[in-house]
């Protein structure tokens, strides 16, 4: 095993973290590929583009995968269904929620009324969902944590080292985003938003063998890639409103998720000591079908091997879109509660769980299924 001084792995008889429960929120409202056949895209250099939407649309859905996606409707905000996904969390785990230590909720642009597109941070979204669920106790410290799409899984690092630590017992780890709301309608990018939440418990255990959490990594590309995602005015030179919307140069991040993924979940799995043999699932950021893949195969060459498994990788960008810090936690609660075809979680598989956004971010996370 490598030597690390961030080694994390849990060792015979020691205290780890393990999730106890999860839930999500998948919004009501679907929106199909073909409700933007109306809208009227344009090019970085401001011009319209001169291809039919029919062309664009599909192009489009050849390259990310999706078909469909889920939008808020416009009574809600993010820390509405940060709070519904936490209470579906809290009732499969079956805990009281004043038990919990720690509420962390991943996102990055808070609360976004359909009337009002000013981003809310005050009081934090964590706040919010703390006051939602009507817990009085004092002790339950609820904060934010704005990482990009990567929010989420961080979220659950920090959680594993507080339990690990002793400073904690039980944590509720939440992300939600309604991107639905920032997203510029003249650009193509738009398509690919969505909006959601997800929630876990994480709590602490004793395990004889390893088991739970085993280890993570975490990286930070900012010195190049600080602004591959950011703030901007509508792609339409002639689009009068003042308020920005989420920018993206996918290509380089396409590029650089490529470069770097792979070769950090490796790394992850070097510290968990486990071979890419040993994995029964990968849970990635559902953030481009086409890149999801290709992260894969990436990986899986990394060991020599020509292609990875059947059914390894389980998928819902093409009817949930992209939905940030909401895709990993949703994945994970639907594929525990056998919503999703053909894939299961058994006692004793390992998950890797894999995410990567704005920053550029990028982290993984290894866990066996107590």
């Amino acid at each position: 095993m490598p030597s690390n001084t961030n080694f994390i792995i849990m060792q015979k008889g020691k205290r780890g973290t393990v999730i106890r429960g999860s839930g999500s929120y998948i919004p009501e409202r679907r929106v199909l590929n073909a409700d933007f056949m109306q809208h009227s895209f344009y090019g970085p250099d401001g011009l319209k583009l001169p291809k039919e939407n029919m062309e664009i649309i599909a192009q489009f859905s050849k390259i990310t995968g999706i078909r469909e996606r889920r939008y808020v409707t416009e009574d809600l905000v993010t820390s509405d269904i940060a709070g519904f996904a936490a209470q579906h969390a809290l009732q499969s785990a079956g805990v009281d929620p004043e038990s919990l230590d720690y509420i962390i909720v991943a996102h990055n642009f808070g609360d976004i009324k359909e009337t009002n597109r000013r981003s809310e941070f005050v009081p934090t979204i964590a706040s919010r969902v703390k006051h939602f669920l009507r817990i009085a106790n004092p002790t339950t410290v609820a904060y934010d944590l704005p990482f990009g799409c990567a929010g989420w899984l961080q979220g659950v690092i920090q959680a594993d080292y507080y339990i690990r630590s002793g400073d904690a017992k039980r944590v509720l780890v939440v992300g939600a985003e309604t991107l639905s709301r920032i997203c510029d309608p003249h650009d193509r990018d738009s398509m690919i938003y969505a909006d959601g939440a997800g929630a876990i418990i994480l709590e602490t255990a004793e395990h004889n063998v390893p088991s739970g959490v085993l280890a993570h990594v975490t990286k930070s590309y900012s010195s190049e890639l600080a602004y591959v995602l950011r703030m901007d005015r509508s792609i339409n030179p002639d689009y009068k409103a003042d308020h920005l919307f989420l920018k993206m140069n996918g290509r380089k991040l396409y590029e650089y998720a490529l470069k770097t993924v792979p070769q950090m979940i490796r790394e992850c799995l070097d510290k968990a000591g486990l071979s890419i043999d040993q994995v029964d699932k990968i849970l990635i950021h559902q953030a481009n079908e086409k890149m999801d893949d290709a992260i894969l195969k990436g990986l899986y060459s990394l060991y020599g091997a020509a292609s990875p498994p059947e059914g390894i990788m389980p998928m819902t960008i093409a009817w949930l879109g992209n939905s940030s810090v909401a895709t990993l936690p949703t994945l994970y609660d639907l594929v525990c509660k056998g919503r999703i075809a053909d894939h299961a979680l058994q006692k004793g598989d390992n998950i890797i769980f894999v995410s990567v956004g704005a920053g550029v971010n990028m982290n993984a996370l290894v866990y066996n299924v107590p």
